[in-house]
């Protein structure tokens, strides 16, 4: 099995992963209009400022779009397919595209609540602690939840 590889980080995403490290969801808040962004960036995509705070938010969020993956873009991923793919909202503004785990793709729907975990990976003598999705216990089927926009 090929080893799958980790994100980069870099000085603009380090509190981030630091962060997934200690179990915590957090964000830039833009000290110049308040405004929450991920993924971390260098600068405020609503002002353009480059100056920032960490907000930590509750480990949860609401799927935004999904995807169900069937061909692994690399063979680190072969093993999984089929997959969930989630761009999942945890904040006005501030989305996160997430693996969704424990989930059969059937069960996954737009706007579904899901509950967000941090799993470690490692490669190459390095480990980072993974956001990951999972739906949350009070998820209703996909047949009762409102149509996609």
């Amino acid at each position: 099995m090929t080893t799958r590889p980790l994100p980069p980080i870099t000085p603009d995403s380090r509190p981030f992963w630091d962060g997934c490290a200690h179990g915590e969801l957090r964000v830039q808040r833009c000290r110049a209009c308040a405004g929450l962004q991920l993924p971390p960036r260098a600068r405020c995509r609503a002002c353009g400022a480059d100056t920032f705070d960490w907000a930590t938010l509750p480990p949860r969020g609401v799927v935004y779009s999904f995807t169900i993956v069937h061909r692994a873009p690399t063979p680190a991923f072969r093993d999984d397919v089929p997959y969930v793919l989630a761009l999942v909202e945890v904040a006005p503004g501030a989305r996160l595209m997430l693996n969704v785990v424990d989930c059969e793709a059937s069960a996954m729907g737009i706007g579904a609540p899901v509950d967000i975990g941090f799993e470690p990976r490692e490669a190459d003598g390095a480990t980072a602690f993974l956001p990951v999705a999972r739906l949350s216990p009070a998820t209703d089927p996909p047949d009762a939840r409102p149509a996609a926009r």
